[in-house]
């Protein structure tokens, strides 16, 4: 399938909140659905001067990539903040390093997200003490003070 550029300008954005953030609002136009992907999901997000791009975050199973288009931020990995602006790339293995996306800019901050659309995963919200299990559609959330771990 194809997208124009006219295309992608025409389509309809969708507002989110982060449902851990009220500080981390998008507007997302979920370029993957356009063109039917099932396996990737390729969002163009924009966002205002001091937003969030998402809740701080760790995927178990899940890879993850942000493209920055235009404007500027503060990428935290792990420990580290970062100073991101046009053309900037960060890619997240599976590894549980969290991550997150903030404007610190005059402007929306303009940035292409792919991840993986895969039945299962497990991501860590570590400022929260959260963690996601989704599992086929359903989400479940639970406290990390919660979970029993145990090793084979």
């Amino acid at each position: 399938m194809y997208l124009s550029a006219n295309d992608i300008a025409a389509l309809e954005g969708l507002t989110k909140a982060h449902f851990l953030n009220e500080g981390a609002v998008r507007l997302q136009k979920s370029l993957g659905d356009a063109v039917g992907l099932k396996h990737l999901g390729i969002h163009l997000n924009s966002i205002e001067p001091g937003q969030y791009s998402t809740e701080y975050h760790g995927h178990l199973c899940e890879e993850e990539a942000v493209y920055v288009i235009s404007g500027t931020g503060i990428a935290t990995i792990g420990d580290k903040k970062l100073k991101v602006g046009p053309g900037d790339f960060m890619g997240f293995p599976v590894n549980r390093v969290a991550h997150d996306l903030f404007n610190d800019g005059d402007e929306p901050l303009v940035f292409l997200v792919v991840g993986q659309r895969l039945d299962h995963d497990i991501c860590d919200y570590p400022r929260k003490a959260k963690r996601l299990f989704v599992n086929d559609g359903e989400w479940n959330l639970v406290d990390e003070a919660d979970i029993q771990r145990s090793r084979r």
